[in-house]
């Protein structure tokens, strides 16, 4: 009875400071939460929370970077896995922005913590020497799995409005938020940017092809690096392979492909990518196979000319960090997901 009792008490002290959030740079409520042993940190980006609104939870990209920068010249700022792209303000108008931190990832880091990519490192001399424990935790279904326990977590908020929710996500995060959308029948929207429908690995792949095509490389250095792959996604599923490595995990379940399932899902989904982006190539056959199945649930927009992060890119492919278009590409987006049932 004694323990029961310290079980409970603790429950309800960790479900009461879930509930406390703390205001980080006045911009953004940062949210705790318990699930399988594992806490889960999260941002809802507002500075108070008195309109009820629905979520919109975005899934960022790849690699273990804090939603909090704290710049050696500039000081701290909200990076929040690349909402700081967005127009935030216009976005907060209409939902409730939430982003999730990844796995045994710190909220916040000092730039002397992180690799030139803003990944959180235990070695600046070792660009990704990334913490063991996030390599074990970087998988498809364990993002899907916090993904979940913050929706389900942030459903009994009574600023929440349940009437609708929308799921979006980035690179890696527009797998994550397809799984969620799949399994979670209350997503009313998924917006899906610079997606692989083909998974992860198919990308080098074609990459391969393409350069030994331009002549960048041999075709013998083309095959060799075709076969490469192959025998990395080989060992990513061997059982005791992964043992050893549990690093193959990521290329095991994002190397999944998600058109099959993005036919299952029947919310409307928003799929928008650029043309100069090679992760995502494949997305010009998807409206093929939507047509095939007589589904009508998906928008696309192409943005020419762009890369895998929406900047403009010049006649040999470098882009211009001066013209970036995230802004429209996600107004774009709100935009659709106001209008579309």
């Amino acid at each position: 009875m004694k323990n029961l009792l310290v079980v409970l008490f603790s429950s309800l002290l960790f479900a009461t400071q879930a509930q406390t959030p703390k205001l980080l740079l006045g911009k953004a409520l940062h949210f705790q939460i318990q699930h399988q042993k594992d806490s889960i940190d999260f941002l809802v980006i507002d500075s108070v929370l008195t309109q009820k609104k629905p979520v919109m939870l975005f899934c960022q990209g790849s690699l273990p970077m804090p939603l909090i920068v704290n710049f050696k010249e500039y000081g701290p700022y909200l990076f929040a896995g690349g909402v700081s792209n967005f127009n935030v303000p216009e976005i907060v108008k209409h939902y409730h922005l939430v982003v999730i931190s990844m796995p045994h990832t710190p909220v916040s880091a000092d730039q002397s913590q992180l690799n030139s990519s803003l990944a959180y490192i235990t070695d600046p001399a070792q660009p990704y020497s990334f913490t063991p424990e996030y390599v074990k935790a970087d998988y498809l279904q364990n993002y899907v799995r916090r993904a979940q326990a913050v929706l389900k977590f942030l459903k009994k908020q009574p600023w929440v409005d349940r009437s609708k929710l929308v799921v979006a996500g980035h690179s890696q995060g527009s797998k994550v938020a397809s799984k969620v959308a799949l399994e979670n029948k209350r997503v009313t929207h998924l917006g899906l940017f610079g997606a692989n429908p083909f998974g992860r690995i198919d990308q080098f792949v074609r990459q391969a092809r393409l350069d030994a095509q331009a002549g960048k490389i041999t075709w013998a250095q083309a095959d060799s690096i075709m076969e490469e792959k192959y025998r990395l996604l080989t060992a990513a599923h061997q059982p005791e392979t992964l043992k050893e490595h549990p690093d193959l995990m990521a290329w095991k379940t994002f190397s999944e492909p998600l058109f099959d399932d993005w036919l299952r899902i029947k919310c409307p989904i928003y799929l928008a990518y650029g043309t100069d982006d090679r992760v995502a190539d494949l997305c010009d056959l998807i409206p093929l196979f939507f047509i095939q199945e007589g589904k009508n649930n998906l928008t696309y927009k192409r943005y020419l000319g762009m890369d895998h992060n929406f900047f403009e890119v010049d006649e040999h492919g470098v882009p211009n960090y001066d013209k970036g278009h995230w802004k429209e590409v996600m107004q774009q987006f709100i935009n659709w997901s106001l209008t579309s049932n």
